[in-house]
């Protein structure tokens, strides 16, 4: 989760899908967790917790052996999208649903954006 905004402010079509995009969102990977900042499309910062009441709009849960997997070059099925994981219960989507399926497109490319280089979007 730390080279996130590495990876992802490199990839200009991912930047571009998300240019009206400007939130905050917590990754929980396992008992760690990330508050992710968008502003225009660009990640901002990641901020490794622990918080004390931090706000955000929408948590995406999951634990640390379902990030991993996802994160690998060619994930296995049902671990290879986060609508994959939520339909097998392996992640929980927490928060404005709204902002969350607005720019989802572009929130399942941020995530796949740290696997590893030349893995299929």
């Amino acid at each position: 989760m730390k080279n996130l905004a590495q990876c992802a402010n490199a990839d200009a079509a991912l930047v571009r899908r998300g240019r009206y995009l400007n939130t905050r969102f917590l990754v929980e990977v396992g008992d760690d967790g990330y508050l992710v900042s968008i502003r225009d499309g660009l990640v901002h910062s990641v901020v490794p917790g622990p918080f004390v009441m931090q706000d955000w709009d929408f948590a995406l849960r999951a634990s640390s052996d379902t990030w991993e997997k996802f994160w690998l070059a060619a994930p296995p099925p049902g671990y290879h999208d986060l609508i994959a994981l939520m339909r097998y219960k392996r992640l929980r989507v927490e928060g404005s649903m709204l902002i969350f399926m607005r720019n989802l497109f572009y929130i399942k490319g941020l995530m796949a954006s740290l696997r590893p280089a030349g893995a299929a979007q």
